[in-house]
């Protein structure tokens, strides 16, 4: 099979990703779980040739670095493609994208989310696991903002996933390692280029969180993600990056342009048709922001839970919420708690 008919195979499938792995068919998954796309199986040709043909003139590059991540349009889906060697074979995974951003009020996120896309100034942070949506989300965030608000938006990415249509925004979006060096390069410079919008597409090191934290406290909205589990563990990351002594000064800098974070898991709906998002959101408040300073990020999930009427809702209780709208099973909302005890308490 050619990469344009795996892709159309997938996208027919409704799938997430591909799998080109040496010495198994290609696969796919399909609502959390890989099923086979083809009877035959890859050899170390079939996933060279792919290789190349989605590299292109970067397969040397490949081939010396051993990783690479790229993005493109194969037959009208946007996909994220990620090539690596393991074994000393070529495997690839292949994200696929939606072909349109998602409205920000189709994607199930809490009601209080939409409302950070009038922010001016300081610093959005979307956590979850590898695959959890958090690119969709910001997508959505920046879209919604391209409709509404007239600004200035300079990305940058490592690939470019989605490209924005401008409307009342312009855009800039950079691609690391094609337009820029790195991220630290990139950001090095976006201050002097006129954002009102930046779109960092991962906190990757300690010179990216700096950066970011300046562009927040000169009056710029950034837009990020982290791989953490929750909202506190997005502040304890931060810090945490950071050598000791330094790690005060962060403290109070995150305590004044943090925004707000959302943390996200995709987990099976009830009816096997699909995935759907539960989500902890956490808007930042007077009494989170002094947890910060002071360095008592544990607290914080308390402060989550008695702060729903504002729009925050911790993971647990997003969970719930799930299950009693009928949207999940019990057995889903066990696996998908942080707290078994305290969500098993609630659903039965």
């Amino acid at each position: 099979m050619r990469i344009d008919d795996l892709i159309i195979y997938a996208n027919n499938r409704k799938a997430s990703d591909i799998h080109l792995i040496f010495g198994l068919p290609p696969k796919c998954r399909v609502a959390g779980e890989l099923e086979s796309m083809a009877d035959f199986v890859l050899n170390d040709e079939d996933c060279n040739n792919y290789a190349i043909e989605l590299a292109r003139y970067r397969y040397d590059d490949f081939l010396e670095i051993g990783e690479m991540d790229l993005a493109s349009t194969i037959q009208g889906v946007r996909v994220r493609i990620n090539l690596f060697r393991q074994q000393e074979h070529t495997s690839i995974v292949i994200r696929l994208l939606n072909d349109k951003i998602p409205r920000l009020d189709c994607l199930g996120l809490p009601l209080g989310v939409e409302r950070l896309t009038e922010l001016k100034r300081g610093i959005v942070i979307v956590t979850g696991q590898t695959g959890s949506g958090k690119s969709t989300t910001l997508a959505s965030l920046i879209d919604r903002i391209n409709h509404t608000r007239s600004c200035h938006v300079i990305t940058l990415e490592d690939p470019i996933e989605y490209i924005y249509e401008p409307d009342l925004c312009i855009f800039n979006q950079r691609e690391v390692g094609r337009d820029t060096k790195s991220y630290e390069t990139g950001l090095r410079s976006v201050l002097r280029e006129d954002p009102d919008v930046i779109l960092i597409g991962e906190m990757r090191d300690t010179i990216t969180m700096e950066t970011a934290l300046k562009a927040a406290e000169t009056g710029h909205l950034v837009l990020t993600t982290l791989h953490t589990g929750s909202a506190s563990e997005a502040v304890d990351r931060i810090v945490d990056a950071f050598p000791e002594a330094k790690q005060q000064q962060i403290r109070l800098q995150l305590s004044m342009t943090l925004m707000a974070v959302l943390s996200q898991q995709l987990i099976p709906m009830k009816d096997g048709k699909g995935l759907i998002p539960a989500c902890e959101f956490m808007l930042i408040n007077p009494a989170i922001r002094n947890l910060i300073r002071e360095g008592k990020t544990p607290q914080i999930d308390n402060v989550i839970s008695t702060t729903a009427d504002k729009g925050s809702i911790t993971m647990d209780n997003a969970i719930i919420k799930l299950y009693r709208e009928k949207k999940i099973s019990s057995k889903t909302a066990l696996l998908a708690a942080r707290n078994l005890d305290f969500v098993k308490k609630n659903i039965t």
